[in-house]
């Protein structure tokens, strides 16, 4: 059975929702592949949020490791940032000796991961752009999609390097932020700056809320088709590279086809 370790800060309803909807497809058979382990980068009692998440972990019968970013060495974090990252890395790892995993995958983790960490683990992370599209925050994304006047976005898992969002797509989807309900909300928007949108309406303008509505319902079924891709061998890690089952060069797995059928 193919091991998923999961790493997550567990702040919100959407790492709950993630975890939740993975552990059951697995529990059901919809996918092979099992959870070893939970690693959560807050402990309990750090935030109402994270509190819920550990308690979802327990409910689900999960191995879970805590260890509390907040609590850990908040001097050498405000003398240097690099060095506090590295020896927190270390602890964590530490604390996942013995646990098997195949893949890790990052599902609302809220830290930098550091380079001895990516390279002892082979860790994904969902990020919300197409390959090649904006960096940051999925609020970050999709100002700079409106602002580019673009014609399409998506999402993808990519390969968690220290670098931030830099890592190379591993898998993906996209769609169109044109035609249907898109056009018109862009003509609503003709002649404004990004920064006219956001002092008028903020995160309520409703191309804003469209286009992250159509990348959000593909999010979980996105980390759900990934799974099944490398554990089904479709896709697979190799140092820093992405491959196909023969082995071949790929610049991440498509499966716009695949995240178009589920979402519909």
């Amino acid at each position: 059975m193919y091991q998923i370790g999961w790493f997550s800060t567990g702040r919100g309803k959407g790492s709950r929702d993630l975890l939740t909807i993975a552990h059951q497809s697995m529990h059901q058979g919809k996918l092979k592949a099992t959870i070893p382990f939970v690693f959560c980068s807050r402990e309990a009692g750090d935030a109402p949020g994270s509190d819920q998440f550990i308690e979802l972990v327990k409910s689900c019968g999960i191995p879970l490791v805590c260890f509390s970013s907040r609590r850990f060495d908040r001097q050498k974090k405000r003398e240097s940032p690099d060095e506090w990252r590295l020896l927190y890395d270390r602890e964590v790892m530490k604390r996942l000796e013995g646990f098997p995993h195949d893949l890790c995958i990052l599902a609302g983790y809220m830290l930098v991961v550091g380079r001895e960490m990516c390279h002892k683990y082979k860790m994904v992370n969902l990020h919300p752009a197409a390959p090649g599209g904006p960096k940051g925050t999925w609020q970050e994304v999709i100002w700079q999609l409106i602002e580019d006047k673009a014609q399409s976005t998506g999402a993808m898992m990519h390969l968690v390097t220290p670098e931030l969002d830099q890592g190379p797509p591993v898998a993906y989807c996209t769609f169109a932020i044109r035609g249907g309900l898109f056009d018109r909300h862009w003509k609503e928007i003709e002649g404004l700056s990004v920064d006219q949108i956001k002092s008028r309406q903020g995160e309520d303008n409703a191309l804003f809320k469209l286009i992250r509505q159509h990348g959000v319902v593909r999010e979980h079924p996105l980390v759900l088709s990934t799974i099944n891709a490398f554990s089904q061998g479709y896709v697979r890690i190799e140092g820093e590279s992405v491959v196909d089952s023969n082995g071949k060069l790929i610049p991440g797995y498509d499966l716009t086809e695949e995240i178009d059928r589920l979402v519909k």
